[in-house]
């Protein structure tokens, strides 16, 4: 199962946080935001169909985040979980933890902000557009 959202980078894109990394519907960030890597997504996790939705809330399913922008291109990977409810109006957080709420779509990431492509960073302080690949598959 595949689900496509389309985000843009923001100038204040750092991609320093060490544990997460975040897209958000919303179209402004602070130079704080360490964890934010895309703005102004075109769906959220509202969005997501029921089926797709149920198969994130099952800890035997292995999730594939694909980022790519014009020159750089990562690919993230994680599990879901029993206790994601997927029902963030507006925030969509990738954890290497396990820690779960409404805003998580997947925990035991195997990248956080700080390990992602140096090239799809460089294109997100540039706000180029991101096309971000939820891909969903058995263990």
């Amino acid at each position: 199962m595949i689900f496509k959202i389309f985000s843009k980078g923001h100038r204040n894109v750092t991609s320093h946080h060490k544990s997460t990394f975040e897209i958000t519907k919303d179209a402004e960030i602070g130079p704080t935001a360490d964890c934010i890597v895309g703005v102004d997504m075109d769906k959220t996790m509202l969005d997501f169909p029921q089926e797709f939705k149920d198969k994130i809330a099952n800890s035997n399913t292995k999730i594939i985040v694909e980022l790519k922008t014009e020159n750089g291109h990562d690919e993230i990977t994680g599990f879901g979980h029993e206790d994601l409810t997927l029902t963030h109006p507006t925030d969509i957080v990738i954890r290497k933890s396990d820690y779960v709420c409404s805003r998580t779509l997947m925990i035991g990431a195997d990248k956080a902000a700080k390990d992602l492509d140096r090239d799809l960073i460089d294109d997100l302080k540039n706000e180029k557009i991101m096309e971000v690949t939820i891909k969903l598959c058995e263990k």
